[in-house]
């Protein structure tokens, strides 16, 4: 699974996917865009690394639903038979 796998995943189910990097820090992949809150500066660390380390994601789905705790093989699944998003209007 890579971080554009997630991306993708974040964009047709309308989810935030949060994972814990090695460092303490979190990543947040909402939208298509994948985040770091609290990052001051250039990163010393690559995402794609984090991301193949970590194997607990939380899965935030929009409210009402609540937040789940999924593994790496879950999630894996998920971006690989997910839905996709239905366009707003038809293309010719």
């Amino acid at each position: 699974m890579k971080l554009a796998d997630l991306r993708r995943l974040s964009i047709r189910r309308r989810v935030k996917i949060h994972f814990r990097l090695q460092n303490g820090m979190e990543c947040i992949v909402n939208e298509g865009v994948a985040q770091v809150p609290g990052l001051q500066g250039k990163p010393d660390f690559n995402l794609e690394e984090e991301l193949s380390a970590a194997c607990e994601f939380l899965f935030e789905p929009p409210a009402p639903a609540a937040p789940r705790r999924v593994a790496r093989e879950e999630l894996a699944s998920m971006s690989a038979t997910g839905p996709a998003v239905v366009p707003d209007h038809e293309e010719e």
